[in-house]
């Protein structure tokens, strides 16, 4: 029998006032025609869960592309409320949306706090729920759309066709068919280990196997080749890698002995590398890009060869500045997408996105004010994010897309 780890359903509800214009006249004329904007085709190549191929020169032009306004959050004393109200733009409410991707049509995000997932049309704006039950305090459970569960659902890819997200609270990865909402579990401990563990509670580990029998450690960031999967196990200082067709879960790199809260640095081959906090990860399909959280620096997989560099930041110094290589300086960078030629970047201990140009290893900053946390659109350094906990990013081949988890809204970067 399938298990819900929840005892009891937090459900949040707003009120939103909307007006609508009446309508003048007798009645007897015809009822204008609202024509919608014709589908915007998607741009580039699906890789690493983003649109590719196509170069990004982003001004740095923010805005809020859905949930509440900087009208909304001034009039809730300036705190940006969240919740889970399906609507367009400014009317959704998102419950601390934490990571993003998108098959250039449609924006999916996860919103942690509700542990639900959010699908957001780009041409439209509408947000609606796509899969898991509203719930405060998370559970476990395959099914179809909101009949599924999540617990903290954290990194979320997609190949075009389905979803994939790192259920971190379960310590498991699930796998969302994006045409019919169905959820399954395609790595990690399933609904009977749980059930059969000590108060129900998915067992956590560093096993490589197949399916049920591998174990991740809080997983978060994820992303895709279109065969395999590759994981950001931030809790066992290492990278996985899953092969779709089969759950076959393997370490690409790093070392889980280094682990145990602390972790550690090195560049080397496979197992023999060294990572701290590993978070975000994207992929062009020869490399992997991953964000070394606590060692403040951007690191490089070689896939073919499991060659661990770093090709950004320095690893114990923390702060805010552009510069080429180890001359630049992070504040513990949370996400990362690509278009294939730059790297970008939530760098959330500096309120800001970084660009990070792949041939060169310069780094910029795009937007955001290192001294200023907050919420504001604009441009460049006149912009504001909180960046407290995540704030995922992704392109869909023509701007960036910001999940700003604190100001529960998603940003769009022209």
């Amino acid at each position: 029998m399938n298990r819900i780890k929840l005892a009891s359903i937090a459900v949040l509800s707003l009120g939103l006032l909307a007006g609508c214009g009446g309508g003048g006249g007798g009645g007897s004329s015809p009822a204008p025609t609202v024509t919608p904007p014709p589908p915007v085709p998607p741009v580039g190549t699906q890789m690493g869960g983003a649109r590719q191929g196509i170069a990004l020169n982003p001004a740095g032009i923010v805005t809020t592309f859905a949930g509440p306004n900087n009208a909304a959050c001034l009039a809730n004393g300036g705190l940006c409320p969240a919740g889970s109200i399906d609507a367009v733009g400014n009317l959704a409410r998102l419950k601390g949306p934490y990571a993003i991707t998108t098959d250039g049509v449609s924006l999916f995000s996860t919103d942690n706090g509700g542990s639900t997932i959010r699908k957001t049309n780009i041409a439209s704006g509408q947000v609606t729920t796509l899969a898991g039950a509203l719930s405060a305090f998370g559970g476990y459970l395959d099914g179809v759309g909101t009949a599924a569960w999540f617990y903290l659902p954290t990194g979320i890819t997609t190949d075009g066709t389905n979803l994939y997200v790192t259920d971190s609270g379960n310590n498991n990865i699930r796998k969302i068919v994006i045409s019919t909402a169905q959820v399954t579990t395609l790595a990690g401990p399933d609904n009977a280990v749980c059930a059969a563990s000590p108060a129900g509670i998915c067992p956590v580990g560093t096993a490589d196997g197949i399916g049920a029998i591998a174990r991740f450690n809080k997983p978060a960031g994820i992303t895709t080749d279109g065969i395999n999967l590759y994981v950001s196990d931030t809790a066992n200082d290492t990278i996985r890698q899953i092969v779709i067709a089969t759950g076959q879960v393997t370490t690409l790199a790093g070392n889980s002995a280094l682990a145990l809260g602390f972790g550690g640095f090195a560049d080397g081959i496979g197992t023999a590398a060294g990572f701290s906090g590993p978070r975000g990860i994207t992929t062009d399909g020869t490399n992997l890009f991953v964000t070394d959280g606590n060692n403040d620096t951007i690191r490089k997989i070689v896939i073919a060869t499991q060659q661990v560099t770093t090709i950004a930041g320095t690893p114990g110094i923390f702060g805010i500045s552009d510069g080429v290589g180890a001359a630049a300086l992070f504040n513990h960078p949370s996400y990362v997408t690509t278009d294939g030629t730059s790297l970008y970047i939530s760098d959330i201990g500096n309120y800001t996105i970084r660009k990070l140009d792949i041939a060169t290893n310069q780094v910029t900053t795009i937007a955001g004010l290192a001294t200023a946390p907050g919420y504001a659109d604009g441009t460049a350094t006149s912009a504001r994010f909180q960046g407290v906990s995540s704030n995922g990013i992704t392109t869909d081949g023509r701007q960036l897309y910001v999940s700003d988890t604190t100001n529960n809204t998603i940003r769009k970067i022209q």
